[in-house]
């Protein structure tokens, strides 16, 4: 059978709001994505409300305001024919939806759907919420001979050998730790990583200042939260209503100085006797925020006289050792690359979701890509990485940008949880 073209037509986000103590507080998940999803519809008007055959959902957290699969698509405005699906690969749910839309479209099943990642970091408003039901303590996993030791292609995807210490250390641990983890085996200092995540704070800055977030960003209409003088969200009291349009957790004047001051984050441990370097400056802040993509067949949107953004032209996931799950773009990349038809000196710009500096020094090192040409708008270390929404958010991202840039391939990434990564390639249109 021949795959049809799967195309990216639009996408919007909301800005990303700080978790806990940020702008979207008092908004339920629920609206806050009809909303995106009522304003991507809204400006392609050649895109009937009827037209969208399936929406999928990415969300991590499980917030009992995404509960109901419907829901979200019928405040939207879209006919209660259209067909929902939910989807978990942690940070990658997003980008998880975004590929299985694409495949339905490109085997022929549906010829048009939305992805949408969502998620609220921190608080839960209160909601319908299911039974509570007893929780037992899981049994420990333990490595058997062959998982703990490196397999056959490690060296087709990474140019060093992961230590002992690190094979030997828990599996189940912290993103903190996995980040502490992945510099130790490259022996990256303290000083590497701020003086990563300063520039990602300047480049959002300008990009800003440039209009490269204008197409991508919608301004909400959102309710003010009310906090009391110790930060808790007071539900109870009501806000005014006001627009928000621009993210929350840029610094601007953000210098290697103020960095390198910062304290390390309690709880992370070095398996190999080594400085604690993980620090809230050089790790993605907490965030609530939506995206949202218009995925159609290109046939479909040629006939409507549609102008789409890019083409998706390669996916990847991939698995590797959980103690260093930042590394997981590494495979991932290599897989969907393989299935594109593509090497890394034809990729013009690359979206790498800034988890961790920690994970993104030493991976783009592994695929050979020109700092350059990575995260030149900035990246989650200043934007925010909103679990279930990054992943959507990369993809539209690097789409601009490569459109803006005159590029033609290009590349967005990220680690997930649990020791895994994903991968989607596009071409320019």
């Amino acid at each position: 059978m021949e795959l049809r073209n799967a195309v990216i037509v639009d996408g919007v986000r909301s800005p990303f709001a700080r978790a806990v103590r940020g702008k979207l507080v008092a908004t339920r998940l629920d609206e806050l994505g009809a909303k995106v999803i009522r304003h991507l519809l809204d400006r392609n008007p050649k895109v009937e409300d009827r037209m969208i055959e399936d929406v999928g959902l990415g969300n991590v957290l499980g917030n009992a305001e995404f509960v109901d699969l419907g829901r979200v698509a019928k405040m939207a405005g879209l006919p209660p024919e259209v067909s929902t699906f939910n989807s978990n690969r942690q940070c990658g749910s997003s980008m998880e939806t975004l590929h299985r839309i694409a495949q339905s479209i490109m085997v022929g099943v549906i010829d048009c759907g939305i992805a949408l990642g969502a998620e609220r970091m921190a608080r839960t408003i209160p909601g319908d919420e299911g039974p509570f039901t007893r929780v037992t303590e899981p049994t420990p996993v333990q490595f058997n001979k062959e998982q703990r030791d490196l397999p056959p292609d490690h060296y087709d995807n990474f140019s060093v050998p992961f230590p002992d210490f690190i094979l030997d250390s828990p599996a189940k641990v912290s993103m903190l730790q996995t980040a502490q983890n992945v510099a130790e085996v490259y022996g990256l200092t303290r000083a590497d990583l701020d003086n990563y995540a300063v520039p990602s704070h300047q480049k959002a800055v300008d990009a800003y200042a440039a209009g490269n977030f204008r197409d991508e960003i919608v301004p909400l209409e959102v309710e003010q939260p009310i906090f009391d003088d110790k930060g808790a969200w007071l539900p109870e009291e009501r806000g005014e209503m006001i627009s928000f349009d621009q993210d929350e957790c840029i610094r601007p004047g953000t210098n290697f100085e103020a960095l390198m001051n910062l304290n390390a984050i309690p709880g992370v441990e070095s398996y190999g006797g080594n400085e604690i370097i993980i620090t809230p400056g050089n790790s993605s802040p907490t965030n609530d925020g939506v995206s949202a993509i218009l995925v159609m067949s290109e046939e479909k949107a040629l006939a409507l006289g549609l102008e789409p953004l890019a083409r998706i032209v390669g996916f990847g996931v991939a698995g590797v050792k959980p103690q260093l799950m930042g590394l997981g773009p590494v495979p991932a990349t290599n897989k969907a690359m393989k299935f594109a038809g593509l090497t890394m000196d034809q990729i013009d710009r690359v979206e790498f979701n800034e988890a961790f500096a920690a994970q993104i020094i030493p991976s783009a090192k592994e695929l050979g890509i020109p700092m350059e040409k990575l995260n030149v708008n900035g990246g989650a270390l200043a934007i925010g990485h909103p679990l279930g929404a990054t992943g959507a958010r990369l993809v539209l991202s690097l789409a601009h940008e490569l459109r803006r840039s005159n590029g033609r391939y290009g590349v967005a990434t990220q680690c997930i949880g649990a020791g895994m990564g994903i991968t989607t390639v596009i071409e320019s249109l």
